[in-house]
């Protein structure tokens, strides 16, 4: 989110988290002005209606869902996303072998076995397929670099 309000300065938006830790770094992040709004909020459960918006993004949250949530969210993302909005997600998702997943695991110094039972990995074109049968276009997969990938996604006018 901070890079995005650095590159526009007029902007407001909404940070979700369930996690105490992680809702106390974003108090200290963002909470001494009025340009962003801290929220609890588990992502299993449907969002909130909190307004409309010009861009919505995650990083790093979504895989933690069941596919089925993950699914679910993107329509719930859509909903919220004025005309000519962007959702961009980046996010931690499935090799395509088994292999490939632990040259992924030996890539960032973490043994396989070590890696977070709370993870419900998905391959890149599932999603990006979910996300172009829901209504975004120009979808894509705009970066990726083994198990990490930038999920976009706009709504038409």
């Amino acid at each position: 989110m901070s890079l995005l309000l650095l590159q526009c300065p007029s902007a407001t938006g909404v940070a979700l988290d369930f996690s105490p830790a992680m809702l106390e770094r974003l108090q200290e992040r963002f909470g001494s002005g009025n340009r962003v709004r801290v929220l609890e909020h588990d992502l299993d459960r449907p969002l909130p209606d909190f307004g409309m918006f010009d861009v919505v993004s995650s990083s790093f949250a979504i895989h933690h869902l069941t596919h089925e949530r993950k699914r679910q969210l993107y329509e719930e993302i859509w909903d919220r996303l004025l005309p000519c909005g962007v959702f961009c997600n980046l996010e931690h998702v499935a090799s395509p072998s088994d292999r490939i997943h632990r040259r992924f695991y030996e890539a960032i110094g973490v043994a396989v076995e070590n890696e977070d039972a709370s993870n419900k990995l998905l391959d890149v074109e599932t999603q990006l397929q979910w996300l172009r049968d829901i209504g975004f276009q120009d979808v894509d997969c705009f970066w990726k670099w083994r198990e990490l990938a930038l999920l976009v996604g706009k709504k038409a006018e």
